[in-house]
């Protein structure tokens, strides 16, 4: 599990809050208003900005002042970080080795990857011949071929129609259960955590409610989740 224990965020007049737990296995989304601290909140978790004060522990162990490539999770941003002159099979790759001096058995594994998502033969191509769902796509597979237990996503489906979104989404879903990932996913959109989410939680007024399972908090949301949805 992932553990916020007494987690601030303050930068400037800008206060966040977080003390739950989030489950290992299945989906949790993060939801809340436009600049409630949701991105924010997922970067601190990867490393990328320090918290104020508390704790951030997965399984037990302390991570707060592990840097980002240290931590036991991968993260996903919006524009998804490919190298445009890199070609997909190159951009996957970085996930196994900077250098990408990559063995028999890692080559191996980028294809397979690829592969399960959708990708094969496509390895020669550049990102700049994918379609946005492609490029999605190649992003998840980096990030699955890293291995880590956890995978951070801070809307990186946003970008796209509401077909593809979809189909990443049931990507998304299958892949967590089948590689026993743990996702914590940023989303403003209440109909993706409906789709794939088994808990959300909320931000509003510059504190992180514990997750609840989605289905029920969504027939009764409470009012922070009631303002939201309007």
């Amino acid at each position: 599990m992932l553990r916020l224990e007494d987690v601030t965020l303050i930068q400037g007049t800008f206060h966040l809050a977080a003390n739950a737990t989030i489950p290992a296995g299945g989906i949790t989304a993060l939801m809340g208003a436009s600049g409630s601290g949701k991105s924010t909140l997922l970067a601190a978790i990867a490393g990328f900005q320090p918290v104020t004060t508390g704790r951030i522990l997965v399984d037990g162990t302390d991570i707060t002042t592990l840097a980002p490539g240290d931590r036991p999770l991968s993260i996903l941003f919006q524009d998804q970080n490919l190298f445009p002159h890199l070609s997909i099979a190159d951009n996957v790759g970085l996930g196994l080795r900077p250098d990408l001096r990559l063995s028999q058995a890692q080559r191996q594994a980028r294809d397979e990857v690829l592969e399960r998502v959708g990708l094969t033969g496509m390895e020669a191509r550049l990102p700049r011949a994918l379609s946005g769902g492609q490029q999605s796509r190649a992003a998840l597979a980096r990030a699955l071929l890293r291995g880590r237990p956890w995978l951070l996503l801070d809307e990186p489906f946003s970008a796209l129609g509401p077909a593809l979104r979809s189909e990443m989404l049931t990507l998304l879903r299958d892949t967590a259960r089948d590689e026993n990932l743990s996702v914590l996913m940023v989303t403003h959109a209440p109909e993706d955590a409906r789709a794939v989410a088994d808990h959300t939680a909320v931000i509003d007024d510059g504190v992180m409610a514990a997750p609840s399972p989605t289905g029920p908090l969504f027939e009764n949301p409470p009012p922070a989740l009631r303002a939201y949805l309007g």
